[in-house]
This record gives structure tokens, C-alpha cells and sequence, in this order.
């Protein structure tokens, strides 16, 4: 399994909240310290927004914040809510599926067990688990108030 980059932007801007709990902070804040372009990250914040993880604040004081408190933001719903309407292989898409063998595979099932099973286990990580007395993270990713 792959993680795209929209999943990944994503955790490093929930991460970079997260550590910056308590205030309000800018997207080039965010981009300048998780390495990425403003505009990728616009689409990525615009994204977590629309599924509740972030708020938007709009105008001069503006800027992102968390939605909720860390410990309520499960890695699994994240991954979920990026990743899971994209198939993992073809056999997964219904209708598009065309793989002479899709009758007779017994991979699909293999594959279906394995991400829920990778699923399960970022369940059991939410984004306090990530930050929280990580003293090497918040040195990368507090920003200058």
C-alpha cells in the first residue's frame, strides 16, 4: 500500500496544528516547515475543512486550526476519509474491473483483510499520540508566535 501525497500533506498539516495548539496559524507557516507548495496545501486544508478536522478562520486575523482536540482526531478516520474511496487495486472498482481472472482471484480477499487490517491499527493512534512529548517534532514543527 501506498500513501498519496495528499494523505501525507495532510498529516504533516494536522501535526503542525496540533503542536501549535492554542493559536491560530497560516498556511506558509504550515508549508515553509512540512516542505510543501502553498497551493498543493490550499487543496489539502480546503479538504480536511469540508470533513471537519480543521477550522478556517477568513480575513486579516485568519488562518487554520484544529477542529477538534487532538486526542480526538483518529489517524484512521483521516486515512480513511483521504484514502478510502480510492481502490486499492483494479478489482476493487466494480464495473471498470477488467482483470480476466476476477472470477477465479482469491487475491481480492487477501488484499480487502489486509487494509482493514492496516486500518485497525491506525485506529489506535490519534494525533495526540503523534505530538504529545515529542520534543523532536515540536522543535521542527513549532512555529514563532
Amino acid at each position: 500500500m501506498r500513501i498519496t501525497m495528499r494523505t501525507n500533506i495532510a498529516m504533516r498539516a494536522l501535526m503542525f496544528c496540533a503542536v501549535n495548539q492554542g493559536r491560530i496559524v497560516r498556511k506558509s507557516e504550515i508549508a515553509e516547515a512540512c516542505n510543501t507548495s502553498e497551493n498543493h496545501l490550499a487543496q489539502v486544508i480546503n479538504q480536511l475543512s469540508r470533513l471537519g478536522f480543521l477550522d478556517t478562520l477568513r480575513g486579516r486575523g485568519g488562518g487554520i486550526k484544529l477542529n477538534r482536540e487532538p486526542k480526538d482526531i483518529s489517524v484512521g478516520n483521516v486515512f480513511r476519509s483521504l484514502e478510502g474511496t480510492l481502490p486499492l487495486a483494479e478489482c476493487f472498482t466494480g464495473g471498470e474491473n477488467t482483470c480476466p481472472i476476477k472470477n477465479a482471484c482469491r487475491l481480492k480477499g487477501t488484499l480487502s483483510r489486509a487494509q482493514e487490517a492496516f486500518y485497525a491499527e491506525l485506529d489506535k493512534v490519534n494525533l495526540r499520540d503523534l505530538t504529545q512529548d515529542n520534543d523532536q517534532l515540536c522543535g521542527i514543527l513549532m512555529a514563532e508566535a
